[in-house]
């Protein structure tokens, strides 16, 4: 890894640590989840996508995760 991963690496924990970031994604899967859940952190590196908002996820066409966002999922399925 060059410094330009680590200097990705650094900003994103920033974001991360200051509440900007709040949700992760998956790009393959078009699934949201808190940045806490374990399918999430088992998600290949390249398939990560970060979120400010639950908004921003589903605006960008992504569905809440069924481990750690039951009740959001469970409202998903029922309008889906």
């Amino acid at each position: 890894m060059g410094p330009t991963s680590f200097a990705a690496s650094k900003k994103l924990y920033r974001l991360i640590a200051d509440k900007a970031i709040c949700f992760a994604g998956n790009r393959n899967l078009k699934i949201y989840g808190l940045l806490s859940c374990k399918s999430g952190k088992r998600m290949k590196r390249e398939n990560r996508m970060f979120f400010n908002s639950e908004r921003e996820a589903i605006e960008n066409g992504y569905r809440p995760c069924g481990h750690c966002m039951k009740t959001a999922y469970a409202e998903w399925k029922k309008s889906g």
